[in-house]
C-alpha cells in the first residue's frame, strides 16, 4: 500500500493555528497486519468528512509491520471527537491487543504551513520515542 498522500478535508482558515498529531503503529505480527490495513482504511473513509479536518496522510510499511499518520485539525476537540467516533474509536479498541507499540505526538502550527511535512514529522516521532525509552516508558495501544 503506498502512501495515502495529504487530503484536505476542511480547508484551514488563514491567519489561525492547527492541531497537528502524528502517530507510529506497530503491530505484534504479520498476520496483524490485513486487519490494521483494513481498519486504517474505513478510518481514513471517515476523515475524509470529519468535521474540523484540515488535512491527512498515512504511510503504510505492511512488511515492517508499521504505520504512520499525520493529521492537522481546527482544535483538539476536533481531533478527539473524530478519534472517539466509529469506525475509528472501533478500530482502535479492536486493534489495541494486536499493538507491539505506539508512539503519538502533539504540536500547533499556523495553517499557512499545511501540510505538514513527514520528515519533521518523523523526527518528531523519534525524539518522543527516544524520551519515553530514556524514562523507561514508552507508549503501548
Amino acid at each position: 500500500m503506498p502512501t495515502l498522500g495529504w487530503i484536505t478535508p476542511n480547508p484551514a482558515p488563514p491567519r489561525t493555528n492547527a492541531y497537528v498529531m502524528a502517530s507510529r503503529f506497530e503491530v505484534k505480527s504479520l498476520a496483524d497486519v490485513p486487519t490494521f490495513l483494513l481498519k486504517s482504511l474505513s478510518s481514513w473513509s471517515q476523515v475524509k468528512t470529519a468535521p474540523g479536518a484540515f488535512g491527512a496522510s498515512l504511510i503504510a510499511q505492511p512488511l515492517k509491520r508499521t504505520f504512520w499518520t499525520l493529521s492537522a485539525w481546527e482544535d483538539r476537540d476536533a481531533l478527539y471527537a473524530y478519534a472517539k467516533s466509529d469506525p475509528h474509536g472501533a478500530a482502535m479498541r479492536a486493534m489495541a491487543p494486536k499493538m507491539k507499540s505506539s508512539t503519538f505526538i502533539f504540536w500547533e502550527v499556523e495553517t499557512a504551513s499545511l501540510p505538514i511535512d513527514w520528515d519533521d514529522a518523523k523526527r518528531r516521532l523519534a525524539e518522543k520515542a527516544r524520551q519515553d525509552a530514556a524514562r523507561g516508558g514508552g507508549h503501548r495501544a
